[in-house]
């Protein structure tokens, strides 16, 4: 085995003086709820700690995406393979500086969110993006659900999965609802003003609210109490 393969990755905390827990607390309060920079500085004051909201900016934009990262591949690695597996797409528009943009999603059968993806139209080109990037992740889905915007026939064609896509009036309100926790995030960020950072926080928030989606609607109070517990544990290991 070589020296390269026995070192240990670098801790991502090294450089920091503050401890990871309230690292990885900020990062979920910021991400997670519908709330401000400045509304994460004032719950913390409460809490006792006395953090400047440019410091929150700062933590999600560091370690955000290194949490997501370590939620999206175990997902991956759990989902890929399974048979029986149904996507749904849809895209939804997003003001940029006044520009309109339009966020891609690519969510399962059980609302997970797989996949976002931004781009400033919503042709045959962006579609083929799109879906290039999610199958090469996730591997390829039994059937894939959309609406009937024609960009995702002709990317389909291309890619040689026209048998799979359905088409059906409200066959995507799986996808159409999963647009609601982003919606709520937005309206609290008054907007986004770049691209990148868009694409940065649609894909750390898509996989965050993946970490804590306990489907409580679904199941009864102690079930959900359990999956809260378990969720909010693993969480507190993230890049531990």
């Amino acid at each position: 085995m070589s020296r390269k393969s026995r070192a240990k990755p670098a801790n991502p905390f090294r450089y920091f003086h503050s401890a990871p827990e309230l690292i990885r607390e900020v990062v979920m309060l910021y991400v997670r709820f519908p709330l401000s920079l400045r509304n994460v500085e004032d719950l913390l004051f409460e809490r006792g700690f006395d953090l400047c909201h440019e410091t929150v900016r700062l933590w999600w934009n560091r370690f955000g995406p290194l949490f997501a990262g370590e939620i999206r591949r175990k997902r991956v690695n759990h989902m890929r393979g399974f048979r029986h597996w149904k996507w749904h797409l849809d895209e939804m528009y997003v003001k940029l500086n006044g520009e309109m943009v339009y966020l891609w999603r690519a969510v399962d059968h059980e609302g997970e969110i797989l996949e976002s993806f931004i781009t400033k139209t919503r042709d045959k080109a962006a579609a083929l993006v799109f879906m290039k990037k999610a199958l090469k992740r996730h591997g390829s889905p039994a059937a894939i659900v959309t609406d009937g915007l024609a960009s995702y026939k002709a990317a389909m064609k291309v890619l040689g999965n026209t048998d799979k896509q359905e088409v059906g009036r409200h066959a995507n309100n799986r996808v159409e609802n999963s647009h609601l926790p982003f919606r709520r995030r937005e309206r609290a960020m008054l907007r986004f003003r770049r691209m990148k950072t868009l694409q940065k926080f649609a894909s750390v928030h898509a996989n965050v609210h993946n970490h804590f989606n306990t489907e409580r609607h679904l199941v009864s109070r102690p079930v959900f109490k359990e999956r809260r517990a378990a969720a909010l544990a693993e969480w507190r290991l993230l890049a531990a």
